[in-house]
């Protein structure tokens, strides 16, 4: 096993299976040449986890235990290959749910091994990186990513796609993860990303003016502060609208994103901004950040539903384009719920 590790060079017809597991969506992708979707399989266990307001670690482990097979074989099947044509096997090392992370990282770890084939333990955020190339293979670089999901906010400077470094990032909440609870706080339903989203479209974004925290101070954000704004005020006005608090906040978040985003691009010189993450597809965020990048002359790249959320096409690509570095992952090698992306990555 070893032996076929180090001697492993990835190329164009390089076929890479990756499994996701890393939160409460099970799924397992299929992609050659690191950037040919052969297919793409996502289980989702919203409805699972909808009654408890959120993710509840140990029903998604048990959920990824009972799903990965057949997503598997799923992902497999639309791709028209069977394992015999697995080349390499990607999954999500971390960060993300303990648990959750183990069921993959062991079913990927045990197919390699099955198989004689390099493993490849993927950083959950780096792969959202692969994500925007996965939609446009001809980006023009130096690109400025954001990554606005509920775990992670930040904005990373990229050159090429194994040089890139954080120059901004949350002190505190995530964006999504304010979205969740300020939705939670409002009684507005789970996921918050998407129900904030619909109560926005009613209000008036004008009604609230929430702070922009940190607006003129460095690339770096929080959201922390805008959450407790929102209990607050709605606890001072019971009888204010959702909708209009709701449409409030989401303008308040929007604004803080689009105005770092636009001073990251200008400082490392960007020629494109590509956006990223389950809060990526929060529709005043795209509308805004599209409209910034056309008036500052960049290139925008938002990117398709299905590459916002969490899907193991970004972990496979990640992957592939590990292994064309020449890097493999060991298999005694674990999960690491709290892996970072680092402030500086070469």
């Amino acid at each position: 096993m070893a032996d076929v590790q180090q001697n492993f060079v990835a190329d164009e017809s390089t076929v890479v299976l990756g499994i996701e597991t890393s939160c409460d969506e099970t799924a397992v992708s299929v992609v050659m040449g690191g950037g040919d979707v052969l297919s793409s399989v996502v289980s989702s266990q919203l409805d699972e986890h909808a009654r408890f307001g959120g993710v509840v670690p140990e029903i998604a482990s048990r959920a990824h235990l009972e799903a990965l097979p057949n997503v598997t074989a799923e992902a497999l099947e639309r791709a028209g290959i069977d394992f015999s044509r697995i080349d390499a096997v990607a999954a999500t090392v971390g960060p993300g749910l303990v648990g959750a992370l183990l069921v993959g990282v062991s079913a990927a770890k045990a197919t390699a091994l099955a198989l004689d084939v390099p493993f490849v333990g993927v950083n959950h955020l780096e792969a959202h990186l692969y994500a925007a190339l996965l939609d446009d293979p001809d980006v023009e670089f130096p690109m400025l990513f954001v990554l606005v999901s509920g775990g992670h906010t930040m904005f990373v400077a990229m050159n090429d796609p194994h040089d890139y470094r954080v120059v901004g990032q949350t002190i505190d909440d995530a964006a999504g993860e304010a979205f969740d609870k300020v939705a939670r706080f409002l009684d507005l339903g789970f996921p918050g990303g998407p129900a904030i989203d619909r109560s926005a479209q009613n209000g008036n974004e004008k009604a609230v003016n929430f702070p922009r925290a940190m607006l003129n101070d460095g690339l770096d954000v929080s959201f922390s502060g805008l959450k407790t704004a929102v209990i607050n005020h709605v606890r001072a006005n019971p009888d204010v609208s959702n909708d209009d608090v709701a449409a409030s906040f989401q303008r308040a978040v929007v604004d803080v994103l689009v105005h770092k985003a636009r001073l990251a691009a200008r400082e490392c010189g960007a020629r494109t901004i590509a956006l990223g993450g389950g809060v990526a597809a929060n529709s005043q965020l795209r509308r805004e950040l599209e409209k910034a990048g056309n008036d500052d002359g960049l290139r925008v790249l938002l990117p398709s539903r299905e590459m916002c959320t969490d899907n193991a096409a970004m972990i496979a690509s990640a992957g592939w384009y590990r292994l064309r570095r020449g890097e493999s992952t060991p298999l005694d090698a674990g999960a690491n719920p709290n892996l970072k992306l680092a402030r500086g990555q070469r």
